[in-house]
Order: structure tokens, then sequence, then C-alpha cells
């Protein structure tokens, strides 16, 4: 059942490496072009939750995201075990959380790169990073367990 906290320090190193390479790099608020006009790199800071929102609110999200940290934690060693889907989508959550804990405990700020405009709709989409892909694939996931939970433990116990 540890193998599984792999996944989560997979994610929080990809995201600590590839934050640190944007920080290194790029100044503030230059872009990259790579898939024009589709996707590219966009260096931006947030201090504030997904899309901006609740800026400068350090306490509270430092207070949540432990709360956050620890139920997943909890959750994983009590209902996770044989599950393997639910297992990867609590440490994707986990990594995701901790990658930008991380950010917010040492920077002040959470740093976002990627940014994707999607075709058809010309969506712009909110610059996100790493962490914040493994928390959006997490919550997917853990939808689509609990979504066929039932049938999933079924197939078990034929």
């Amino acid at each position: 059942m540890y193998k599984y906290y792999g996944i989560a320090i997979f994610v929080i190193i990809l995201d600590q490496l590839s934050k640190w390479s944007i920080v290194k790099n790029m100044n503030y608020g230059e872009s990259i072009t790579l898939i024009d006009p589709y996707f590219g790199l966009y260096s931006h800071r947030n201090r504030g939750a997904a899309w901006g929102m609740l800026q400068g609110q350090f306490w509270l999200f430092a207070l949540v995201t432990l709360i956050v940290i620890v139920g997943i934690i909890y959750y994983f060693h009590k209902e996770g075990k044989g599950k393997p889907l639910f297992q990867v989508s609590l440490m994707l959550l986990l990594g995701g959380a901790i990658g930008n804990f991380i950010d917010r405990v040492f920077r002040g700020e959470v740093v976002d790169f990627v940014h994707v405009i999607i075709p058809v709709i010309n969506y712009d989409f909110p610059i996100f990073n790493i962490a914040d892909a493994s928390l959006t694939f997490g919550v997917i996931m853990l939808i689509i367990y609990m979504l066929f939970e039932d049938k999933i433990e079924k197939k078990k116990v034929k």
C-alpha cells in the first residue's frame, strides 16, 4: 500500500522542478509559445487559490491544506486497501496539495506556467502548473471511482 506514496512523491518532484526551471529561466510575465496559439509557457505567480481567488490569504490556505493532507492520508489508510483507483486518485491529490503548499510556504506565492487556449471555443484557460493538473486528475479519478465503486467492488467478489 505504501508504494502508492511514490505517485505523490513523483508529482511533488516534477512540480517543484518545473516551477524552479520557470523561475530560474523565465522573467515574470514572459511567454514562450510552443504550439501557436494553443499551448505555451507563461511565467505567472498566484497568491490566491484556483484562478486567483482569495489573494493573499496565506494562513487560510495553510490551514485548509494541512487539513486536506491529513484527511487524504487518513482516508488512504482507512479506505484505500485493495482499491487501486481510489489510492491513485488520493496520491495525485496529495502530491498536488503538497506541491502548491511548498510554493506558498517558501515563495509566498504559487508559480503557474502552463498556458492553454482551448480550440473551437477559443477559451483562454487559466494558467496552471503540474500540482494543479495533478489535483484536477485526482478529483476526476475520485469521481469516477465513486460513480463506479459498486460495479468495481462487485467484480472483485465474483
